[in-house]
């Protein structure tokens, strides 16, 4: 943005963002503002500027140009997205969803007040990194003009932190419009490219960590908290390798298995409605197991805490079946039996997720019965397999083995187990810390972690720098986005000046409106809706 103010009359200065004087002064210093002036990068910066004026002429024309058809785009979607603000209920705006998560991303970090230190820490680093980015951007700008700047400053005005570039206003009036434009888009740019630097830079991590890291082969659990389900069965550095026989490869894969299984639950639900019966069964989900295992079992309507209560299925009938439970919700021909051994059997029906499956309903032995839980509505039964690959007993085990010596052994069935977790699944999934890369070797275990935090850093790098490129490419008052659009409207040869500067205020006053309007909705969707 620009202000102007007088350093004696007829000699006004202008600076980005806020004021500045024409020589050094001390650090301003109030109640409701401070700053912290350096001079000592001034000529380095000039310096720059000018011996690369050319090729950097040509690079913030490029800016100027996509500043001009971001400022038109963003005013559009803010109006567009605005306009669902007056209904808050309505959620069927995908231009205000696209503007949404490209200044926010998702809305994990919104949905919960507690944050972790590795994503303050990220958060932070990203905003000094867009911040100086950005001041450089106009700084370096003005350079290639021959534009002399006076400080760069670090300030805190009301709370909020920032940074500007001050330079003289008469050397700036001497500029045409467009070098006037280049200087302005400049900040607006260079957020673009550390967008794109970041993407670029996201997407290339899998084979830049190659060397000590293993990419897409099975999720790492980085850590479960106390309070999910999953603890005590899962541990930091364990390997989760499938869900309900369907093996995974990423933390993605993670949590759309585990939508899909949610989304099922609620389709029997669905299916059920009009039954009044407690129970139902989960029949989609079946193991083949031994009759002699079914002819030991005590037949009753209530198991023990060590006992799940299982019931045959039909192999001939492929379509959905619901037993009644009676006026009594009695089961015919349910089975207690012992659910940490009925999982490590042969599965059956269509319920599963596992991979390369044709779907088939039955495919037990003669002497074997499909078998499946009794679930409560509302309730999913999933099968987790996992893998321990870097537990001490593991690593023991594998001490002697020539495998060992280039790569873990990650196999299904390696230093892990199995276990079933039924309850709402899609809500704990996300309690699970999971990392997409594993490392190479034990001995570096220590660093499981770092992959994980370069791609949240690359990732909030991103939603940072973009919503400083978006907020100041809004025209709105003390940004960028208003000495832009006066830069503008000075093509606009068929206004006059007075019409001019009508029609500036106009778009100035409607774009801080509609810009409170909808921060003020982002405002209350924190305080109250995710509440």
């Amino acid at each position: 943005m620009a202000n102007r103010r007088s350093r004696r009359p007829g000699r006004p200065q202008t600076l980005l963002p806020l004021h500045a004087s024409p020589t050094p002064t001390p650090n301003s210093v109030s109640c409701w503002y401070c700053d912290f002036k350096i001079y000592a990068l001034n000529e380095a910066v000039f310096s720059l500027g000018r011996r690369y004026a050319r090729f950097l002429k040509v690079w913030f024309t490029v800016g100027a140009a996509f500043s001009f058809v971001t400022m038109i785009g963003v005013s559009m979607m803010l109006l567009w997205g605005t306009i669902g603000a007056f209904n808050l209920h309505q959620e069927n705006s995908r231009v205000n969803d696209l503007l949404w998560s490209s200044l926010f991303g998702t809305s994990s970090l919104l949905s919960n007040w507690s944050i972790s230190v590795m994503d303050a820490t990220s958060m932070i680093a990203s905003t000094l990194l867009a911040v100086c980015l950005h001041e450089f951007g106009h700084a370096l700008a003005a350079a290639c003009e021959g534009l002399q700047i006076e400080y760069i400053a670090i300030f805190l005005a009301l709370l909020f932190p920032g940074a500007l570039v001050a330079f003289n206003n008469d050397w700036l009036q001497s500029l045409s419009h467009f070098a006037s434009l280049r200087i302005y888009c400049a900040g607006i740019w260079h957020n673009v490219t550390l967008c794109a630097a970041c993407v670029l830079i996201f997407l290339s991590l899998p084979m830049i960590l190659h060397p000590l890291y293993i990419h897409g082969e099975g999720p790492l659990v980085l850590g479960v908290p106390k309070a999910s389900p999953f603890y005590g069965y899962l541990s930091p550095y364990d390997i989760v390798v499938a869900v309900d026989g369907s093996n995974i490869k990423s933390p993605h894969e993670w949590i759309n298995i585990m939508a899909e299984v949610n989304s099922q639950m609620f389709a029997q639900i669905y299916e059920t409605r009009d039954t009044q019966n407690s129970q139902v069964l989960n029949h989609r989900k079946g193991y083949c197991v031994p009759d002699n295992w079914t002819e030991a079992s005590s037949i009753s309507n209530s198991c023990s805490d060590e006992f799940t209560a299982f019931v045959r299925l039909p192999c001939s009938n492929s379509s959905l079946v619901i037993e009644s439970l009676g006026g009594e919700n009695k089961l015919e021909g349910k089975h207690c039996l012992i659910a940490k051994e009925v999982v490590k059997l042969k599965k059956c029906w269509n319920g599963w997720q596992m991979n390369g499956t044709d779907g088939t309903i039955c495919e037990c032995a003669e002497d074997e019965s499909c078998m499946a839980p009794v679930q409560i509505p509302g309730m999913s039964w999933v099968e987790i397999t996992y893998s321990s690959p870097y537990s001490a007993e593991c690593l023991k085990n594998n001490r002697n083995s020539s495998a060992y010596n280039e790569n873990l052994n990650l196999g299904p069935t390696s230093c892990g187990g199995t276990f079933v977790y039924v309850g709402d699944v899609l809500s704990v999934a996300h309690l699970v810390h999971l990392s997409a890369y594993q490392p190479r070797w034990p001995s570096i275990i220590f660093m499981a972690r770092i992959p994980n935090l370069l791609e949240k850093l690359f990732s909030c790098c991103f939603h940072v720098s973009a919503s400083l490129a978006l907020v100041n490419s809004l025209p709105v008052y003390f940004l960028d986005g208003e000495s832009i659009l006066e830069i503008i409207l000075s093509y606009i040869s068929c206004l006059n000046r007075r019409h001019r500067r009508k029609f500036q205020q106009f778009c100035l006053v409607g774009g801080t409106i509609l810009s409170v309007i909808f921060f003020s909705r982002i405002l209350y969707f924190i305080l109250v809706v995710q509440k």
